[in-house]
């Protein structure tokens, strides 16, 4: 019996193939560390003279990820042993080592920043320049990770409220209500509002008051059952062809997956507005108007799997709301007409032999427009042949997830606070980003190599 190897799945192991000083040539050929370098870097010559290598400490903090070394105190461990891996990282042999309070001075400075987003997106900017990224269709989930901070209870005693006056409230009573709950809703924040809120806001408003403190988040297991965590949630959007993350934020464990679809989206439109999404790939928990109408506005098609909602069932039309004839038979999707945004349906075989086939209750073509009801109607048809082969790209951006916790230590935050999580988040995203390109690079010179070869 013949035993069927199949390919990996990580495709970055063409780098791991390559002794470590080629491997972190190829990986900082792929990241510029020089715009991180302007933040942490000491602006004036006044104070005390700089002793230490912030070029090599970036990319100490780099190569970290790339050998998963778990610990900034085995980092600085291994630094001060291994002379080799200490050249490797860009230190001379004079360059003293850094301690971790070092380290985590300059994680300080990079907190107050969105340095290390710029670099992610000018990687994603290479590979769309390269052509390694066009016109891609956008897988977009979310994924959990524990926070460092202390948890607190998850039962919080709730203050006794006080019992309400029975009967109507008079008018002046009434008018106050009112007005206090205007107060209320104008207090709240983007993210404490409807999603529809988040259509005519900018991207730059929706990034800056995305909430980073940790808190408890529940999910649904495969068994159905509760899981509940005390962190951050990441939302990636991924391209499915290449797997770049061409977009990912971090939030409160809380935070609900569809109040992240549009953030990302809008902040792929304003960095790449160069790219045309084709696509847009969600599960059930992103089953939402207003996300619908962001992907129509970006000139792209939703592919996302329908939530029923305590809905009726439909009359006329079957469980995917293609229209059905007298006797409840589904018209079968036939093809998708651009210019005009419209689908068309044709009558189901088993009208062949049906005596009501003449009748003018039964139609030989059904014309639907998507914009009619973008959360019903997309293109392809909700629940073709080709609509579920496009829906099957959306695993890619869980195995995207599945690597950045088991290769790049997404699940290993070793800071507390928010904003240093984002700071290991987003360092966790440029990491994979750059490996990606190199990757894409160094297989493409080989092809190059061979072909010249042969």
């Amino acid at each position: 019996m013949s035993i069927v190897r199949q390919e990996s799945l990580f495709s970055m192991q063409i780098l791991f193939d390559l002794e470590p000083t080629q491997r972190y040539d190829e990986i900082f050929s792929a990241i510029d560390i020089h715009p991180i370098l302007t933040i942490v870097v000491k602006r004036s010559n006044l104070g005390r003279p700089v002793e230490l290598n912030y070029p090599a400490m970036i990319q100490a903090l780099v190569v970290r990820l790339v050998e998963r070394i778990p610990e900034m105190q085995l980092l600085v461990e291994r630094l001060n042993t291994d002379l080799k891996f200490k050249l490797d990282c860009g230190f001379l042999i004079s360059d003293p080592v850094p301690s971790e309070a070092s380290f985590s001075r300059m994680i300080t400075k990079i907190k107050d920043t969105d340095i290390l987003e710029e670099v992610n997106s000018q990687i994603i900017t290479d590979a769309i320049n390269e052509e390694y990224i066009t016109d891609p269709n956008i897988a977009i989930d979310s994924g959990h990770f524990e926070a460092r901070d202390q948890a607190p209870s998850k039962k919080e005693e709730k203050p006794k409220s006080e019992p309400k006056k029975r009967g109507r409230k008079s008018k002046a009573e009434h008018e106050q209500w009112l007005k206090e709950k205007e107060a209320k809703e104008a207090s709240l924040s983007i993210f404490e509002k409807k999603i529809e809120d988040q259509l005519d806001v900018s991207y730059d408003e929706l990034h800056d008051q995305m909430p980073l403190h940790p808190t408890w988040g529940v999910k649904k297991n495969s068994e159905g059952k509760n899981v509940f965590w005390f962190g951050y949630k990441g939302h990636l959007a991924v391209d499915t062809k290449t797997q770049f993350i061409l977009h990912s934020m971090i939030s409160s464990g809380r935070l609900n997956d569809g109040k992240a679809a549009i953030p990302l989206l809008k902040g792929i439109e304003r960095n790449f507005s160069e790219l045309r999404m084709i696509y847009a790939l969600m599960d059930a928990g992103y089953d939402y108007d207003a996300i619908y109408e962001q992907v129509h506005r970006m000139k792209g098609y939703s592919i996302i799997a329908y939530n029923k909602k305590n809905e009726s069932e439909p009359i006329g039309f079957d469980e995917n709301f293609a229209p059905t004839c007298v006797r409840e038979h589904s018209y079968r999707y036939d093809s998708f007409d651009k210019k005009y945004q419209t689908l068309k349906y044709t009558r189901p075989k088993e009208c062949r032999d049906c005596p009501l086939a003449e009748d003018t209750l039964c139609q030989k073509v059904y014309k639907i427009k998507i914009e009619s009801d973008l959360r019903r109607y997309s293109a392809p048809a909700r629940g073709s042949v080709a609509w579920k082969d496009r829906f099957k790209e959306r695993s890619s951006v869980e195995r995207v997830i599945g690597y950045l916790k088991e290769f790049f230590q997404l699940n290993n935050v070793r800071y507390r606070t928010g904003k240093r999580a984002k700071v290991h988040f987003d360092l966790v995203t440029m990491v994979y980003n750059g490996m990606k390109l190199a990757s894409m690079r160094l297989a493409q010179k080989q092809y190059s190599m061979n072909s010249v070869a042969a």
